[in-house]
């Protein structure tokens, strides 16, 4: 998420943009080959991606930021709208003023939870759609946060939050509850803009992102379920936003808001795979579904164009 420049007036000419544009894959790089865009998405109706996770068909379910929606897509399909979020009497959300749906995660009988942030306390918290139902909050986080990147742990049914702008990682009951503070430190806070953004769980730790200092961090979960130490594992990567490990190891895909999806090593080191001669508009966050890699981009920064992109893998 990373959207300092995104509320200023988008041009028409953008909706045009959006409906005829067309990528031509000429800068995949490997492991990742025949980019291709599958979904064009209305910017006018605010149908900005802001975060993915896929199901075991292959569907894609993505959070509109500014729309307030969670929507189903499969690729070369309109939009489901699954649900929209109320919009507050008057919206005051840190950094961004206008309400922002931010991560959202899926269990396996279909249940989706997403953060929702309007710098409102009735409103900012996770919430969560189940299958066939209405939206509603399970869980309040604080209005003046900037509720983000989501994770769900279903062997200890427990949801991870991170906080853009508090530099915080909250946990709390995936069948709801009262959110605490699981892990805090530097390495979460923000220098200008935005802190603690993306999060995944993957081999036993929590993973994050730091969107203003540009780097990818480890936390362990200890044996009782608390943070451990906070460990750097990449730098170097500004305006990095979500990301997807591509397999069992370490190796992960992470979009930058700055037009490029890179490749992250474990050993810290990291090689731009997807640029915007790709269709890359504002990338946001990463899927990753067998050897398909889902790539949204809200159009954030560029003004034109928010898309779906689809790339294979080759591990």
């Amino acid at each position: 998420m990373h959207v300092r420049t995104s509320l200023t007036t988008l041009s028409a000419t953008a909706v045009l943009l959006a409906s005829a544009a067309t990528a031509t894959a000429t800068a995949a790089t490997q492991p990742l080959s025949a980019p291709h865009i599958t979904n064009h998405f209305q910017l006018a109706a605010s149908q900005q991606p802001e975060n993915i996770t896929v199901d075991h068909t292959g569907a894609a379910y993505l959070t509109f930021s500014f729309a307030r929606q969670i929507v189903r897509v499969t690729p070369g399909s309109r939009p489901h709208v699954l649900a929209t979020l109320p919009a507050p009497a008057k919206a005051n959300t840190p950094n961004l003023g206008k309400a922002f749906v931010g991560g959202i995660a899926r269990a396996d009988d279909g249940t989706l939870y997403v953060t929702y942030a309007t710098g409102t306390a009735d409103l900012t918290g996770v919430w969560v759609v189940r299958p066939g139902g209405r939206p509603h909050r399970f869980a309040a986080l604080p209005a003046d946060g900037l509720p983000n990147g989501l994770a769900l742990d279903q062997h200890t049914n427990k949801l991870y939050v991170t906080d853009s702008v508090h530099g915080v990682i909250y946990r709390l009951p995936a069948c709801g509850g009262k959110a605490t503070v699981w892990a805090k430190g530097t390495q979460l806070e923000p220098t200008t803009f935005a802190g603690a953004n993306g999060l995944k769980l993957h081999n036993g730790s929590l993973w994050a992102t730091n969107l203003d200092r540009g780097t990818v961090l480890r936390i362990p979960v200890t044996a009782k379920g608390t943070a451990g130490k906070i460990q750097v594992r990449a730098t170097g990567m500004p305006s990095i936003d979500d990301f997807a490990f591509t397999g069992h190891g370490n190796t992960l895909l992470a979009a930058r808001d700055d037009n490029q999806v890179d490749l992250v090593r474990p050993d810290g080191t990291h090689t731009t795979v997807l640029t915007p001669a790709d269709g890359l508009q504002t990338p946001t966050s990463i899927a990753v579904h067998g050897s398909k890699v889902y790539v949204p981009s809200a159009a954030y920064m560029t003004g034109k164009d928010p898309n779906l992109l689809i790339a294979r893998l080759g591990r």
